[in-house]
């Protein structure tokens, strides 16, 4: 990246990387979870909280019936937790309108696309200085400069290097990588892919020297910054929809996901497009504390997730919020199932 400013700069051209064959990883293709094994499955979760993720599941359907948008913003952690196949099988019934998450998401569904693993190991790898140094991340920055050159989005991008072999050549041809994979392995097992297909949007919203692939000298911060910012158009234009009512998740996302949601509500209000009586519920394991939503002084009220996803918007346009407390690993799943059962019924 040039730069010709007063200060000094690293130069990330000195970096070494090593194939990604060659890395030791903590989730395998086996540790994935099936969608169908999760329906006769019994999660210990209170009957409260249950009746929550009924509702939840309800609103979501019903939406989806009355052609109102569902839109899911997830963080990294449900693709590392074995979830992602839920989020496919999602799409495949096009109960979901919209998926996002931030640039980690879209790596890690990467690695497993690619190589069927994810989740590297980094006490072992950060003392050596190879924490997220595989050569492969210079696949999904080659893919964004591209991208960032046919003005596409962040997701598609990615989606596209996936799907398409013509765009993956293209890809190829300029990382030329000894020992590297040149293949996606595994692109069944991708919500990137899976939503390339269906023509649904894959949003990812995505900072700076915040992602792996930040470190390589294939980093564009103009093409990284270029496709994010196209996917957070896309994003607001999904949430223009929700004028008759809608729902949106967020799963995980303790900033980005509220932020970009709190963002969009007031941009899409600002041209008309009001949300009404939107159903909005936030998944994550921290306890919440209404009263804490108007007090500056608790801790609670600087958590973005409560405040914004559960509190605030949902507040402004006649809506309902609901916390969902506890493991994904539970809550997430059991939301599943009774979509389905709802579906199938």
């Amino acid at each position: 990246m040039e730069y010709q400013g007063r200060y000094k700069i690293f130069d990330p051209a000195a970096i070494n990387t090593y194939p990604i064959a060659q890395r030791r990883n903590k989730v395998k293709l086996d540790d994935l979870l099936v969608p169908g094994d999760l329906l006769s499955e019994e999660y210990k979760v209170s009957a409260e909280l249950e009746s929550s993720i009924e509702a939840i599941a309800e609103a979501v359907v019903s939406s989806r019936d009355e052609g109102k948008p569902v839109i899911l913003f997830t963080g990294a952690h449900l693709i590392k937790n074995g979830l992602g196949r839920i989020l496919i099988e999602l799409v495949k019934r096009d109960v979901v309108t919209l998926i996002a998450g931030n640039a980690a998401t879209a790596i890690h569904d990467f690695e497993l696309a690619l190589i069927g693993e994810t989740s590297e190991y980094v006490p072992q790898a950060l003392e050596k200085g190879q924490f997220g140094m595989a050569f492969e991340f210079c696949y999904q920055n080659i893919a964004l400069t591209l991208g960032n050159q046919q003005k596409l989005g962040y997701g598609e991008a990615l989606g596209k290097m996936i799907c398409e072999e013509s765009f993956r050549r293209e890809v190829l041809a300029v990382a030329d990588g000894d020992d590297s994979v040149q293949e996606f392995l595994h692109p069944e097992v991708s919500v990137l892919a899976a939503c390339y297909h269906r023509q649904i949007p894959f949003t990812v919203h995505a900072g700076m020297g915040t992602e792996v692939i930040d470190q390589h000298p294939s980093f564009d911060g103009q093409a990284k910054g270029g496709c994010s910012a196209r996917d957070f158009l896309i994003y607001v234009n999904e949430v223009t929809k929700l004028t008759a009512g809608g729902v949106v998740l967020n799963i995980g996302s303790a900033v980005m996901g509220p932020e970009v949601f709190l963002k969009a509500a007031s941009m899409v209000s600002n041209v008309g497009k009001v949300p009404d009586k939107i159903i909005t519920a936030d998944f994550d394991m921290r306890d919440y504390e209404p009263a804490q939503m108007k007090d500056e002084s608790a801790q609670g009220y600087y958590f973005r997730d409560m405040k914004s996803v559960v509190t605030r918007i949902p507040q402004a346009f006649n809506g309902k919020g609901y916390y969902v407390q506890g493991n994904q690993k539970q809550t997430v799943p059991l939301l599943f199932k009774k979509i389905m059962n709802r579906l199938t019924t």
